[in-house]
């Protein structure tokens, strides 16, 4: 369909569908308050993946989705009825005890502290065990190798036995020559592809140097998210996507290790922002022991779904992760609970809530899936495996709304997604709020890498339109001042770490707002014959388009849908 007529089509749909300007639609905040404040109870422990507490928060959530009304959408089980869940093979590794590390530096020996100067994380490349002595330091810029970019910050280094050492973010963000979207980071920033291309590039290990505004958060998040157990999918190499030491430092002990070499970090930085920059050899080297117990344990997406009446294998998808980073290292008070009430028992009980809200409707002719995934906080692990085994087409995956860490600080006069992508979802989103009484603002902070940091991720890798939505920071109440300070202070003090707690003055009724937009644009994709697509110049254009057969012969069903499951039977 043409697009333009797609979007208008769509805007008159949406607005006769809207209650009221900027309505709550019948979602309780009481209810999704309720449901948060459970998940993120420290009966929860953190919601940690392979551990007693994953059984509880799956268990809980089926409950919550077979009272809500769903059938069970997971793996196929015995007379053509399915599971609740989505099995989901991952290596796990652990430190035995935490490894033991140094640094030469000008024939001194400078012992590093695991969680202190460094946070290393267990080996995820098939080794057991790491035994670095004396391994060399190259300083190899961003680390991003960009043939279509014309940018390879290694320009033929032999890292065979040495260390890479990077910055985070990539070229652009403070004013480097390549073309990177400026402040806006490109999927080169991320740590996950910093850790990828050193693999591709042979180094024995990536040191990902920290600093706050590039990395978007502070030491207290990389520490608590690096120090903990590991998770990976099963890989027939992982060692092509892993080297066999991954870990960040801190910043003033990489100008440390700079100095020592006779260099200026500083300077080095300015290098590093051009095209002619040549990977720099350092007077330090690497000592690291450490033994690490791995095993491949089966981890769990909880997937429910309603049938469509018509196109029952045609799926709209809402989508969450409800893993957090279960009990780790205590702060400060004593605390090792990581609760993750923000991050992400808000997107659940909005996934729980958006199952309740379909399933009082009359039926919509496409299938409404709902899939709370595991492992996201491990590297969006979860969705990357429902993704690469999905349980229904993607090709006839109409698209996905994510959510991860919505606002609990009451309603707000706009709303955002993660990320700068460019999609036909994202203008039905637009027209739904516009007749909600709402504005949509761009990602307020894209060079945080939000778009490449959330499930929605691995299915855009795939061609799938997805994107994860975003709360408002206009608060009605405060407005954009209020909404940035909360937002601060929440990275600061709060992300990935044990405070981030179920505070009893939270005002739930913006989230509920959230999810009647979400809700509106969900129901509008059921019940259309709507493919919205990526934009022309997308990197995701091109996948999408590679199914496009699927879409054109799409035929209402012939068969009849799966039988419900039996009362008290989870499947």
């Amino acid at each position: 369909m043409n697009k333009l007529r797609w979007i208008a089509g769509s805007a008159m749909v949406l607005a006769a569908a809207s209650v009221s300007a900027a309505s709550m639609g019948g979602f309780s905040p009481y209810r999704l308050s309720e449901i948060d404040k459970t998940l993120s109870s420290d009966a929860f422990e953190g919601r940690g993946v392979n551990t007693p507490a994953e059984t509880k928060t799956v268990n809980y959530i089926i409950d919550q989705f077979r009272s809500a009304g769903l059938q069970p959408g997971g793996d196929p089980a015995a007379n053509g009825r399915r599971k609740w869940t989505q099995d989901v093979p991952l290596l796990q590794s652990d430190w035995q005890a935490a490894p033991t590390m140094s640094l030469n530096l000008d024939g001194q020996q400078v012992p590093l502290t695991q969680g202190e100067e460094i946070a290393a994380r267990a080996p995820t490349n098939g080794a057991k065990a790491v035994n670095l002595a004396n391994a060399p330091l190259v300083f190899v810029g961003y680390g991003v190798k960009a043939p279509e970019r014309n940018w390879d910050d290694y320009k033929g280094v032999d890292l065979k036995g040495k260390i890479a050492v990077m910055l985070v973010n990539d070229p652009d963000f403070e004013g480097g020559e390549g073309d990177f979207g400026g402040k806006a980071m490109t999927y080169y920033g991320r740590w996950t592809y910093k850790y990828e291309e050193g693999a591709r590039q042979g180094a024995l290990g990536v040191l990902v140097i920290h600093e706050t505004a590039p990395a978007s958060y502070g030491w207290n998040t990389v520490k608590n998210s690096n120090t903990n157990t590991m998770f990976d999918i099963v890989r027939d190499n992982p060692a092509a996507e892993h080297p066999l030491l991954e870990a960040w430092i801190q910043r003033d002990l990489t100008q440390k290790i700079f100095a020592a070499s006779g260099m200026d970090f500083e300077a080095a930085k300015a290098a590093a922002k051009r095209r002619d920059f040549k990977p720099m050899p350092l007077k330090a080297t690497l000592n690291a022991q450490g033994t690490a117990k791995t095993a491949v344990i089966t981890s769990h997406n909880v997937v429910g779904i309603l049938p469509g009446k018509k196109y029952a294998d045609e799926t709209v998808i809402y989508s969450g992760h409800w893993d957090h980073l279960g009990i780790g290292k205590p702060d400060a008070n004593g605390d090792n609970i990581y609760n993750g009430a923000v991050d992400n028992a808000t997107g659940i009980a909005q996934l729980i809530e958006q199952a309740r809200r379909f399933s009082l409707e009359p039926r919509p002719e496409r299938s409404v899936v709902f899939l709370a995934v595991t492992a996201e906080e491990k590297g969006l692990l979860g969705s990357e495996y429902y993704a690469t085994h999905p349980l229904y087409p993607l090709s006839k995956t109409v698209g996905v709304l994510n959510t991860d860490s919505m606002g609990v600080w009451g309603p707000a006069k706009n709303f955002s997604i993660s990320g700068t992508a460019k999609l036909e979802l994202l203008d039905a989103l637009i027209a739904a709020g516009k007749a909600e009484g709402r504005y949509f603002t761009p990602d307020p902070h894209p060079e945080s890498g939000g778009f490449y940091r959330s499930d929605h991720f691995s299915f855009a890798k795939a061609g799938v339109p997805a994107l994860s939505f975003r709360s408002g920071n206009d608060l009605v109440t405060g407005g954009t001042a209020r909404g940035e300070a909360l937002a601060v202070d929440y990275t600061a003090k709060r992300y990935h770490q044990p405070d981030d707690e179920f505070n009893p003055q939270w005002n739930f009724s913006g989230m509920a707002q959230d999810a009647n937009l979400l809700h509106i644009v969900g129901e509008q994709l059921a019940n259309s014959r709507a493919w919205p697509n990526w934009s022309a110049d997308s990197e995701f254009r091109a996948a999408r388009d590679r199914s496009a057969t699927d879409r054109a012969n799409a035929q209402p069903n012939t068969a009849p849908a799966a039988p419900a499951p039996k009362k008290g039977e989870r499947g």
